[in-house]
């Protein structure tokens, strides 16, 4: 009888074990596909619903990406406020414990004291030649812009140092730990937040080109790399990111470049994308584009086979600075990418968020595009913007370091100095 038992004990644990241990289908398949080779990302059924849902939310981003841009630069501006603060509300819950916030009531709300200190430094230094500019038709109101310009280091650093007062004053046994990691940790993210996406803000009043073509090589970038990725990828690119191929590494380098000599000539047609904006108003702008923006002739000769249609081209020169920006975009900027995966294996969570569909949060979007911002604001400073002393930069120094009583003086001192000027050599400007 006890045989009988145990034999028939066996006989249900070893059909347990049989259908504990049963495959799925796509189990199988997978099972099929590493038999025969290397596993396709294109033969997973399941990847092409995510691939639905990941292009419609694409397409609602680039067209309301796309209705900013046509709105202007004030609204770009305000969209990167939006994001810098999404992305400081998923870095911020990122190491949140609700057990020890229970114990630091207004806690948070120190984040956010930080934060728009931040703000108030980076884009009153930024903005502050737009801003006067802005207020300039009105005495009283300049006269008060003016004022919080000249001392708004000392503002902001008087702002810093309240909440740092205030963070003293809050710190409480049994969560010193906890409060101090906190406070780290807030000051990290203003330096990934602030110290690159301010410089977004530089790219887009330096004229909206310096921002536009990097933001839309960092897409071009993404989306083609997904697409070879997706039908192409059988190499493994980088542990950190396991679905980085090399066929889509490579195929979107070589696509990013080449559109970014291509687009480069199409945005620099357009004095709305080339001409810098000196204030904060939405109007439509002219200007002299410069000789970064005007074609220049280049004639192919010998150098073209005969069989192709054109022995002449025209190309900006800003067209040969836009390889770099692309073979940036396609070569460097995908790290930011990768270092974000490594950060999300360290805290062992998927995405940073998932308010946008398919693609998770904003940080998640945002993570290549900080390291391109920085990049064009320096490549333009460093090779584009002129390093003397332009008209723009001392009328810059003038309205940041002078009251309006001493540019008044300014301003009749040299209309004496000019008058006396024509006296003496009796210039024909003068009349």
């Amino acid at each position: 009888m006890e045989k009988e038992l145990s034999s028939s004990s066996d006989v249900s644990a070893s059909h347990v074990g049989r259908v504990r241990n049963r495959r799925r289908p796509n189990e199988v398949t997978t099972d099929g596909n590493r038999t025969n080779g290397p596993t396709l990302l294109v033969s997973d059924r399941n990847k092409y619903k995510s691939m639905l849902i990941r292009t419609y939310s694409t397409v609602w981003m680039i067209g309301g990406f796309a209705f900013l841009v046509y709105m202007g630069h004030l609204y770009i501006w305000a969209m990167v406020v939006v994001i810098q603060i999404f992305m400081a509300t998923e870095l911020f819950n990122l190491l949140r414990k609700s057990s020890e916030e229970k114990q630091l009531p207004g806690f948070r709300l120190l984040n956010w004291h930080f934060f728009f200190t931040a703000m108030l430094f980076t884009y009153g230094r930024f903005l502050s030649r737009e801003l006067v500019n802005t207020v300039s038709s009105d005495h009283l109101l300049y006269k008060l812009v003016s004022g919080l310009i000249k001392y708004q280091m000392f503002i902001c650093y008087f702002l810093y140092i309240s909440g740092f007062v205030w963070f003293i004053l809050t710190l409480k046994k049994k969560t010193y730990k906890y409060q101090f990691k906190q406070y780290a940790w807030t000051h990290m993210i203003l330096l990934t937040v602030f110290a690159q996406s301010s410089f977004t803000v530089a790219n887009i009043f330096e004229g909206m080109f310096w921002f536009l073509l990097p933001a839309s090589l960092i897409v071009i970038n993404d989306i083609a790399a997904y697409l070879f990725g997706f039908f192409l990828g059988r190499t493994p690119l980088i542990k950190l990111s396991p679905k980085k191929t090399w066929e889509g590494f490579i195929g979107a380098s070589v696509t990013t470049i080449i559109s970014a000599f291509l687009l480069a000539n199409v945005m620099g047609r357009s004095q709305w994308f080339t001409c810098p904006r000196k204030d904060l108003s939405t109007g439509w702008l002219q200007c002299d584009p410069g000789p970064m923006f005007k074609p220049e002739h280049y004639y192919l000769g010998d150098w073209a086979p005969h069989w192709f249609p054109w022995k002449e081209v025209f190309l900006m020169p800003v067209q040969w600075h836009a390889l770099a920006l692309g073979l940036f975009a396609s070569i460097i900027a995908p790290f930011g990418g990768f270092f974000a995966s490594g950060f999300k294996r360290a805290f062992k969570i998927k995405d940073f968020g998932d308010s946008i569909p398919g693609h998770g949060g904003i940080t998640d979007r945002m993570d290549c595009q900080m390291v391109m911002a920085v990049f064009a604001y320096i490549y333009h400073q460093s090779f584009i913007s002129p390093h003397n002393f332009s008209v723009d930069a001392i009328l810059d120094q003038i309205l940041r370091n002078l009251t309006y009583e001493e540019q008044r003086n300014l301003y009749e001192q040299l209309g004496e100095m000019l008058g006396n000027l024509c006296k003496a050599d009796k210039l024909a400007a003068c009349l």
